[in-house]
C-alpha cells in the first residue's frame, strides 16, 4: 500500500531542503566533485561506445584518461599562454582604445565633445579611472579566480574523482535503480530519461558547438589579422550555449577593436564581420539541429534566470549545476502539466465520468 499524497510530499520536500542545505553550507568543498561528476558524465557515452568496441570499462577509462591528458598538457603548452598573454594585452591597451575612441568622436562630432559639457567630462574622467585602474584588472581577476577555485583541487582532485566515477558510473546508476520506490519507480525512471535526453541534447550539444564555433572564431580572426582574435573566439565560444549571446558579445568586440585596428580598411572590417554572420549561418543552420537537436525545450530567457538566481544564491557552483537544474525543471513542469490536463481539476467531473462510460 502506497504513503498517503500528503506524507510523500512532506518525505520529497525534506529532501530536497536538505539537498539545498547542503549545497549552501558546502558550496565551495563540492565544487571539485560537482565538476568531476560533470566530467564523468559527459564521458560516460565514450566509455559505453569503447566498450561495444570491446575494451573492458578499466580500459576504455584508462585510454579516455590518457587522451585527456595529453589534451591538457597540449593546451596548457600552446593555447593558455597565448590566451593570457593576450589577455593582459588586451587591459594594458583599454586605456589607448578608449583614448582613441575619444579623438575620433573629437574629429567627427566636436559638439558633443565641448569642454565644458557633462559629455566631455564623464569621457575625461573614465579615461583617467581606466589608466589608474588598468593595471590592476588583470591581478584582480587572477586572484579572485585563485580565491574561488583552488588550482590545487582542479588539477588533482577533479580528475580523481571523474575518472573514479566515469569507472564506476554504470553500477552507480545500477545502485539508484535499486533503490527506487517500488510504486513510482516506473515513472521515476521514465522522467530520469527524459532529463538525460535533455542534458545529453543541450550539455554535450551545446558543448561541441561551443568548441566548434570558438575555435573558428579565434583561428579565423587571427588569421584575418585582428589583435586579440584568440580572447575574442574564446569569449565568442565560451558564451555560445546561449543563444545569440555568443555573437553577439564576440561580434561587438571583434568589430570594435578592427574599427580602430583597421580603420580606413573597409575590406578587413567586413571580413571580421563577415567571420561572425558565417559562424551565425552555419551554427543556425547545421551544427545546432545537428548536435543539439530541435527538442531540448530551454529557452534562453529561463537559461539566464537559472543562471543568475543560482549564481547568485550559491556561487560558481550554483551556476555549474544551473543548466542541468533549468533542464530538470522544464522535464518535471511539463509533466505536471500533462498530469494536470488528464485530471479533474483541468476536465472535470462531467468529461471524465462521460468518457468512462
Amino acid at each position: 500500500m502506497a504513503l498517503p499524497v500528503r506524507d510523500q510530499l512532506k518525505y520529497w520536500g525534506v529532501a530536497a531542503a536538505v539537498f539545498v542545505l547542503v549545497l549552501w553550507l558546502l558550496g565551495d568543498v563540492l565544487l571539485p566533485f560537482v565538476i568531476g561528476g560533470a566530467i564523468a558524465y559527459f564521458l560516460d557515452p565514450v566509455a559505453d561506445r569503447l566498450e561495444r568496441l570491446g575494451l573492458s570499462r578499466v580500459a576504455a577509462t584508462a585510454t579516455i584518461t590518457i587522451v585527456g591528458v595529453l589534451t591538457f598538457l597540449l593546451m596548457v603548452l600552446m593555447v593558455v599562454p597565448a590566451l593570457i598573454t593576450q589577455l593582459a594585452d588586451l587591459v594594458e591597451t583599454l586605456p589607448t582604445l578608449f583614448q582613441q575612441l575619444r579623438t575620433f568622436v573629437e574629429q567627427r562630432f566636436p559638439a558633443l565633445l565641448d569642454s565644458k559639457s557633462n559629455t566631455h567630462q564623464f569621457l575625461m574622467s573614465l579615461s583617467e579611472t581606466l589608466k589608474a585602474k588598468s593595471g590592476d584588472i588583470l591581478e584582480t581577476v587572477v586572484s579572485s579566480v585563485g580565491s574561488a577555485v583552488n588550482v590545487v583541487l582542479l588539477l588533482v582532485i577533479v580528475p580523481v574523482v571523474a575518472v573514479y566515477l566515469l569507472l564506476d558510473w554504470d553500477h552507480m546508476i545500477a545502485r539508484i535503480n535499486e533503490l527506487l520506490p517500488r510504486d513510482h519507480a516506473p515513472t521515476i525512471r521514465r522522467l530520469a530519461s527524459d532529463i538525460d535526453a535533455v542534458l545529453a541534447s543541450f550539455v554535450r550539444g551545446m558543448g561541441s558547438v561551443c568548441l566548434i564555433l570558438g575555435t573558428y572564431y579565434a583561428v579565423a580572426l587571427m588569421i584575418v589579422g585582428l589583435q586579440f582574435g584568440l580572447i575574442v573566439g574564446f569569449i565568442a565560444g565560451l558564451v555560445t550555449f546561449i543563444p545569440y549571446l555568443g555573437a553577439l558579445i564576440g561580434g561587438t568586440l571583434a568589430i570594435g577593436l578592427a574599427l580602430f585596428q583597421f580603420w580606413g580598411d573597409w575590406a578587413s572590417i567586413g571580413l571580421v564581420a563577415g567571420i561572425f554572420a558565417v559562424g551565425q549561418v552555419v551554427e543556425g543552420n547545421f551544427l545546432t539541429p545537428k548536435l543539439v537537436g530541435s527538442s531540448v525545450g530551454l529557452h534562453p530567457v529561463w537559461l539566464l534566470l537559472a543562471l543568475s538566481v543560482f549564481g547568485s544564491l550559491f556561487g560558481f557552483v550554483g551556476m555549474l549545476i544551473a543548466v542541468p537544474v533549468a533542464a530538470s525543471l522544464g522535464v518535471l513542469a511539463r509533466f505536471a502539466t500533462s498530469q494536470y490536463l488528464a485530471g479533474r481539476l483541468y476536465r472535470g467531473h462531467d468529461e471524465l465520468d462521460r468518457e468512462s462510460e
